[in-house]
């Protein structure tokens, strides 16, 4: 696979002049063509991105970070791009994990390839890391298969896979959406270890009114009686989480 012409990483932003510019920078080493969408900022972080390489879309108001990647991913693959690398705005992932992704989807049928931080979950914020396992839990529990870090930005994604599949969702509950739409339409997914990095940034998450919205998706989720048929992880795979 010649990933620099068949992937290009997006990016969703909401105010993040401080991280985007150095951020694009350091994914550009690996993919040159970086799509970062401006959900609604009210900063620089459209000109800090266009400096340093990335193309660009704005949305003139912010309309929540699912709805973001969607614009991202449509314009991927209206590039002819057949996979999107996935990142965080605020600089909480690290490009130098890139190369692992790629090497994952590479050498397997993975469609969708997701970053796991649980090796390193002593790093992560005391409440982010107990929602995130509590949200995964579930989120295998009704996948039939293991996912250990279902909230995880960091994704590589193949485009022909996720446009056969309806993904509604326009908020945070976005990465819980496409696992469930993968693993139900029989894509496999499979997960990378990556570096943990929490800095001084604010996160774009307001747990009150995130999980609410969470709950409600899960309530839908439940009503719609998804069942998705039971996976497995390959032995590779199961490596890979531990």
């Amino acid at each position: 696979m010649n990933w620099k012409a068949n992937c290009a990483a997006v990016i969703p932003c909401l105010n993040e002049e401080g991280t985007i510019g150095p951020l694009v920078s350091e994914v550009r080493r690996h993919l040159p063509r970086v799509i970062v969408v401006d959900d609604g900022s009210s900063d620089a972080t459209a000109f800090a991105a266009c400096d340093a390489g990335a193309e660009v879309i704005f949305h003139a108001v912010a309309r929540g970070k699912g709805a973001a990647l969607q614009t991202g991913w449509r314009q991927a693959r209206r590039s002819g791009f057949q996979w999107a690398l996935n990142l965080d705005g605020d600089g909480q992932h690290a490009p130098g994990d890139i190369p692992s992704f790629l090497r994952c989807a590479g050498r397997g049928t993975a469609k969708l390839v997701v970053g796991n931080r649980m090796g390193q979950a002593g790093e992560m914020p005391w409440l982010r890391r107990h929602v995130n396992r509590w949200m995964s839990r579930r989120i295998s529990r009704l996948a039939g298969q293991a996912l250990p870090d279902s909230q995880c930005g960091f994704r590589l994604m193949n485009l022909t896979a996720w446009a056969s599949i309806p993904v509604d969702a326009a908020h945070f509950e976005i990465e819980s959406e496409v696992l469930l739409r993968f693993v139900a339409a029989s894509f496999a997914v499979e997960f990378v270890p990556i570096e943990v990095i929490y800095r001084s940034e604010r996160s774009k998450i307001k747990p009150w009114r995130d999980t609410l919205r969470w709950l409600h998706w899960w309530r839908q989720v439940q009503a719609r009686k998804t069942s998705p048929p039971t996976g497995h992880l390959s032995p590779a795979a199961c490596a890979l989480t531990r």
